[in-house]
């Protein structure tokens, strides 16, 4: 027999049971798992596609599924976005170089369940502008976490992580968003990065999705190349990104994507 299908908002949300939670969790884990297993081999004359083989085969070796080989023609099983590419980057033989920043996304299916998180790398040592700037929108993103809970809106979120970024005199990216997550790899909702306060749907305990703030240090315009993934910012500064899954409760919100290790901000050394 089918599983009973979640309810369903106006605005064609979809409305997880609280034991939905534990199946997200776990996807959430593995998904994480993998990254923070991955900072380890992000070195300088490392090309990307070394990565992404590396996070294939850890895939597997979790008996888990790649969300993305195969999605819409996508042939890898991470995104690797180096420097002024936003999001969407496609591993490849370019080896990187000292002070680089990059982000790796991954997208896992566990049981049915998608985890999708990303996060920041570091190549070498950077500089103080990119380190800068993968600050600003770690902070951001946390910032647009602590406003999910019951009652507030997707326009909380988005204000908070626009206000935030915008007063450090960086700029939030408007073309692509966060999205619903959970038995899908994308549903309802959209989740800007952007907007007003009281603005958008009303959060309610069971809805699931990313945040996923792209925050660049020019201007917010970008640019997609011809191979129709890759996206850059059209002014060539430095672009960097955080994502996190995260499930509305009662009382507030779980993040699913918590790096184990507790590696995912990449300067976790210093």
């Amino acid at each position: 027999m089918d599983a009973p299908q979640p309810a369903v908002t106006a605005e064609g949300i979809r409305i997880y049971k609280p034991e939905d939670f534990a199946g997200m969790r776990a996807a959430g884990q593995v998904a994480a798992g993998i990254l923070d297993r991955i900072a380890d081999h992000v070195a300088v004359g490392v090309s990307t596609e070394e990565l992404d083989a590396r996070i294939e085969q850890d895939i597997l070796d979790r008996g888990a599924v790649s969300a993305t080989i195969g999605y819409r023609g996508y042939r890898h099983a991470s995104c690797i976005s180096v420097n002024h590419v936003v999001c969407h980057g496609i591993p490849g033989p370019k080896k990187l170089k000292d002070g680089d920043i990059l982000n790796i996304d991954v997208t896992v299916i566990v049981d049915g369940w998608y985890g999708d998180t990303s996060r920041m790398f570091v190549a070498g040592k950077p500089n103080r502008r990119a380190e800068r700037l993968i600050d600003v929108t770690h902070e951001a993103l946390l910032r647009g976490i602590a406003e999910v809970r019951p009652g507030n809106t997707f326009g909380d979120i988005g204000a908070a992580i626009q206000t935030y970024a915008e007063g450090e005199r960086c700029s939030v990216v408007r073309d692509f968003c966060g999205h619903g997550v959970g038995r899908e790899f994308h549903e309802p909702p959209n989740v800007l990065h952007f907007g007003r306060r009281g603005a958008g749907a009303v959060l309610r305990p069971g809805m699931f999705f990313t945040i996923e703030p792209m925050v660049n240090l020019g201007r917010a315009e970008t640019k997609t190349l011809a191979d129709g993934w890759t996206a850059v910012t059209r002014d060539k500064s430095l672009s960097a990104q955080f994502e996190h899954a995260v499930g509305v409760t009662e009382d507030g919100c779980e993040v699913f994507t918590l790096s184990p290790a507790g590696r995912f901000h990449p300067t976790w050394e210093r």
